[in-house]
């Protein structure tokens, strides 16, 4: 029997559901459901790159929703950016996929645990990111046409590359995009937020396009997940608005340490 078509059982509906469900109120609250739809999967007996891309496929709807919620903000920037960004990361969400689907199953094991502790030290990380990027602007004077030109090749740079990793492990993409867009000079958290949605919305759709061309998503456990993350985003969003994000971000962490040592345990 394929790994693709591994039946699904009760037990297993259920752990993926559950783990869909959260991940999709995760991500609505604060990123990082990929902490557990991926490790969901791969428990579940899927082979780790067809779980990564199964995963990517189940948290791929909760991008257009959170695209959509910042619609104002992305019409208010230049067609030019939006169009240039978007043509940057399908190239790299397409150059990860394409990565991810040459590179032998005993290596991207191996990597598993490492990929996922550095999305989780990154999210740790990501409030005090932004204060240092916050307070080098403040304590600066204006930035020179040259020293602008710079700052938007360095993040055109840094966009390829984060796409690339975004199409490779999906988890922790979002945390990785609002850095490069904090660390680049990016001063509105709001047009951070609305580019992160958008950009990740349309890498996620080409590799998520590349992974189902070859073969490598198992359908029906990617949508049963796909409707529980779709529930779980409507649940997260109503939750963002009550729960303190530092309960939220300590969650996110103490979840990826776990799944990391999890899966080095698991060898």
């Amino acid at each position: 029997m394929s790994a693709l078509d591994l039946p699904l059982n009760l037990s297993h509906l259920l752990l993926l559901s559950a783990s869909a469900l959260g991940a999709g109120a995760l991500n609505a609250i604060a990123g990082g459901g990929s902490f557990l739809t991926f490790p969901a999967l791969v428990w579940t007996g899927l082979p780790p790159i067809v779980a990564n891309a199964t995963s990517a496929v189940a948290v791929s709807p909760g991008y257009l929703g959170s695209a959509l919620g910042f619609r104002r903000e992305l019409a208010e920037l230049p067609a030019a950016r939006r169009h240039a960004e978007a043509l940057i990361c399908a190239l790299g969400g397409l150059a990860g996929a394409g990565l991810l689907l040459v590179t032998p199953a005993r290596l991207f094991s191996a990597a598993v645990p490492w990929l996922l502790l550095f999305a989780t030290v990154l999210f740790a990380l990501g409030p005090r990111l932004v204060a240092a990027r916050r307070a080098r602007d403040a304590s600066t004077s204006a930035p020179s046409p040259s020293s602008s030109a710079s700052s938007l090749r360095a993040q055109r740079l840094g966009l390829f590359a984060v796409a690339v990793y975004g199409g490779y492990f999906n988890g922790g993409l979002g945390i990785l995009l609002m850095a490069l867009y904090t660390l680049t000079g990016e001063s509105s958290l709001n047009t951070a937020n609305a580019l992160k949605n958008l950009n990740s919305l349309v890498l996620s759709l080409l590799s998520v396009a590349a992974f189902a061309w070859a073969g490598a998503v198992a359908w029906p456990q990617a949508l049963v997940m796909m409707v529980a993350a779709t529930l779980g985003g409507f649940i997260g969003a109503r939750l963002a608005r009550r729960l303190p994000a530092a309960w939220v971000r300590t969650g996110v962490v103490l979840t990826g340490l776990a799944m990391t040592a999890a899966f080095l345990m698991r060898g």
